[in-house]
């Protein structure tokens, strides 16, 4: 597994590093986003959630499905990081050790919002090299960008009802 770019390195190359590095983000997001939707009490907030957790792994296919065309491997090992950086990640500190914290759900919605947000990054990117590569569509990437926006607005509605507990 290599981290390290030499100076030879082309667009080609970083390309490839930076959509494994999406790749490996929508891993542990997809994990995140169902686990969290499983954890949830309020069947209001379980149904949005994994409708958005379906969402979210459509996404992380489209991702896939844009790889495979420009040619992309999938850096397995850098996937399984991703899948563990989500494991690890339910290690925190929420003020609760035996059963789930309602901190839990502000904190998880935060990062999954984070997520959404580098992800319509990662389709603007790929919508502005569609104009320079052919082997994109702007349209596609608008596609998802607009839905990346909608997921956005779910997750901060959710975000701000998780905040409540803050002042409980």
């Amino acid at each position: 597994m290599t981290f390290l770019t030499t100076a030879s390195s082309s667009g080609d190359d970083y390309l490839a590093i930076y959509l494994n590095d999406h790749l490996t983000a929508a891993t542990g997001g997809v994990q995140l986003f169902e686990r969290s939707a499983k954890g949830q009490l309020d069947e209001a907030r379980r149904s949005a959630l994994e409708l958005l957790a379906s969402e979210v792994a459509k996404d992380r296919e489209s991702l896939l499905f844009v790889m495979g065309r420009l040619g992309v491997k999938v850096a397995k090992r850098r996937v399984l990081v991703g899948w563990l950086a989500e494991k690890a990640g339910r290690l925190k500190v929420n003020g609760s050790v035996v059963r789930r914290s309602p901190l839990s759900d502000l904190v998880e919605l935060e990062a999954m919002r984070m997520g959404i947000e580098g992800k319509g990054c990662l389709w603007r990117s790929l919508r502005m090299l569609s104009g320079t590569d052919p082997r994109l569509e702007a349209s596609e990437f608008e596609a998802l960008e607009q839905r990346a926006h909608a997921q956005i607005y779910e997750l901060e509605t959710l975000r701000l009802d998780a905040a409540g507990v803050l002042r409980r």
